[in-house]
């Protein structure tokens, strides 16, 4: 699917700079010693609690790109948090597949009680007071305890074997009148321009991607399904937003240049991420032909005149209010 939105203004001086490709390339289980025995695959470590539930790297260098993404996810939201029409600070909020988000919601909402929710223990010691992380698997049995008024879930995708039953489980755990939002990857690359050719490597890895996922029966691509979903568990006053975000520093306006850099490079690092244990675990590759692949991926994003988009989903709704 192609971005619905104004066509992104290529910026002329880019597109003559030959230093651009250079330049661009049981429940709440405790964080404890049993949750960090990592498996490690290929010199990547992955995450041991429920072993191949999640198929992406957990280590230092794939927490360093996520932090990236947490920056250029917030440029695409204009360096807000959330765009659901919170009418008040909240005061309960959880955070699935948690991360920098919670940390900035805590010193942004000092007087509510923050808890990140994933899969494994990575997050940093030093946390506002009010930001707590815990441990488990979101798919599994949620506990009895106190509802909350906002819900917030980013960055999910290929994660979740059944999404909506995470919906009603949010929609089920907010209090009256609570939110959600959910913001995620629509995993397809195109061009406005028809600068991206239908053979282009980073087509074929987004296709081989959704091709693997779905064998073990996960959504990598999960943006354009958010809306319907939420809809369908239940939520009112549904709203939606669908931003462009470039691949490089080529687009005109500074902002969109800011967040293709920011988006080029975490793709760049993370193409291994991305791709390693779906294609040897799911596809059967080996890690030569892995790394063959990405070499010609990493070659095609040098490449100068190639304006490649890809679609971030944001997509909110409320709990209806007691009649």
């Amino acid at each position: 699917m192609c971005g619905n939105g104004p066509e992104v203004e290529v910026d002329s001086s880019v597109e003559s700079d030959s230093a651009y490709s250079g330049d661009m390339l049981s429940y709440a289980t405790s964080i404890s010693s049993s949750v960090k025995h990592y498996r490690n695959e290929y010199g990547r470590r992955f995450h041991a609690y429920k072993d191949g539930s999640y198929n992406f790297p957990n280590d230092e260098k794939e927490q360093d790109r996520l932090d990236m993404v947490h920056h250029l996810n917030t440029l695409a939201l204009g360096g807000k948090l959330h765009l659901c029409p919170l009418p008040r600070p909240p005061q309960r909020v959880l955070d699935i597949g948690t991360g920098i988000w919670a940390i900035e919601a805590g010193d942004t909402w000092p007087s509510a009680t923050i808890i990140g929710n994933d899969l494994s223990p990575i997050q940093p010691e030093w946390l506002p007071p009010n930001v707590t992380f815990e441990v488990d698997d979101v798919e599994a049995e949620w506990p009895d305890r106190p509802k909350f008024d906002f819900i917030h879930s980013r960055y999910m995708a290929g994660s979740l074997g059944d999404w909506p039953q995470l919906m009603s489980r949010c929609f089920e755990n907010l209090e009256p009148g609570g939110w959600v939002e959910f913001q995620d990857y629509e995993y397809r690359y195109y061009s406005d321009d028809g600068s991206l050719p239908e053979d282009s490597q980073l087509i074929k890895m987004s296709e081989l991607m959704i091709e693997g996922c779905s064998k073990i029966g996960r959504n990598v691509s999960p943006g354009p399904s958010l809306l319907q979903w939420v809809k369908d568990a239940g939520f009112v006053n549904v709203d939606h937003r669908v931003v462009k975000l470039p691949m490089g520093a080529w687009p005109k306006d500074p902002v969109l240049k800011q967040m293709g850099s920011f988006n080029m490079v975490q793709t760049v690092e993370g193409l291994e991420a991305y791709d390693l244990a779906i294609f040897t675990r799911i596809l059967g590759w080996t890690k030569e032909e892995v790394d063959v692949f990405n070499a010609k991926v990493r070659k095609e994003l040098a490449k100068k005149g190639v304006h490649a988009l890809i679609n971030f989903w944001i997509v909110w709704g409320q709990k209806p209010e007691v009649s």
